[in-house]
């Protein structure tokens, strides 16, 4: 059987952290902390109102060359690499996948994705795209694609060559073990080295953004609200008092 290696999960309780903040908070604190643009630019959610929060699978496809490799969706599975990604999944695990932005190669199907789901698969992002989208949605798995195709993943131009190595995906580097945030918003790459930082800071806005929202909804002025001026974070020292976090 061909040999992959298995990523380094981050620990349970960042997971955990991050699943109340979402890609855009995440997006904005990474920005401020050097990463500029951690949001993969291409993949979409196919299934809105969708979250996820996981470790990254990562699957490279290359463009195909006669010499390196072989047409056949049935022939000899095991050396085909994208079962292999699937292979490695846990619950909780997130497939991400650089199909090259090719939008005729449908990298997983209704089978695939029905074994990865099985596995307790979180979601699947690929730079590119699926097929066999009727029997896919029944399944409820949470996508972010370029789109949907009838062919094959080895149909066309470009074949899977490396499972869980440093990919680019959407315009992004992706290193297998990467926490992967996504929503209706996009998908955003977090290192797990910032991932503490990410949730300490993100925490702060949460905190003062609830109590900003209730007053601009209420109609007060934008720019003592938000961001939250210095001259209002009495008021709202006062108010979260009176409105403790539950």
């Amino acid at each position: 059987m061909t040999h992959a290696p298995d990523i380094t999960r981050p620990p349970k309780d960042l997971i955990d952290a991050l699943r109340e903040i979402g890609a855009a908070t995440v997006a904005g604190t990474l920005g401020h902390m050097g990463f500029r643009n951690p949001h993969m630019v291409g993949p979409v959610a196919q299934n809105h109102g969708k979250s996820i929060v996981g470790p990254a699978l990562t699957l490279q496809f290359l463009p195909q060359r006669p010499d390196l490799f072989t047409e056949g969706e049935y022939a000899d599975p095991e050396t085909q690499l994208h079962r292999h990604v699937l292979y490695h999944a846990q619950q909780g695990d997130v497939v991400v996948v650089d199909a090259r932005g090719d939008m005729s190669s449908g990298v997983f199907g209704d089978m695939m994705s029905t074994y990865f789901k099985g596995r307790g698969g979180a979601g699947i992002v690929i730079d590119g795209c699926m097929r066999d989208r009727p029997n896919v949605e029944k399944l409820d798995l949470p996508l972010w694609l370029r789109g949907w195709t009838p062919n094959y993943h080895v149909q066309t131009s470009i074949y899977p060559n490396a499972v869980n190595v440093p990919i680019a995906c959407g315009g992004v580097t992706v290193i297998p073990g990467d926490i992967i945030v996504a929503d209706d918003d996009g998908v955003v790459v977090l290192p797990v080295a910032m991932a503490r930082k990410v949730i300490e800071e993100s925490q702060k806005h949460h905190d003062w953004e609830e109590f900003s929202r209730m007053k601009l909804m209420g109609g007060a002025p934008l720019q003592r609200y938000y961001p939250l001026h210095d001259d209002a974070r009495g008021e709202y020292e006062e108010w979260r008092k009176a409105n403790p976090k539950s």
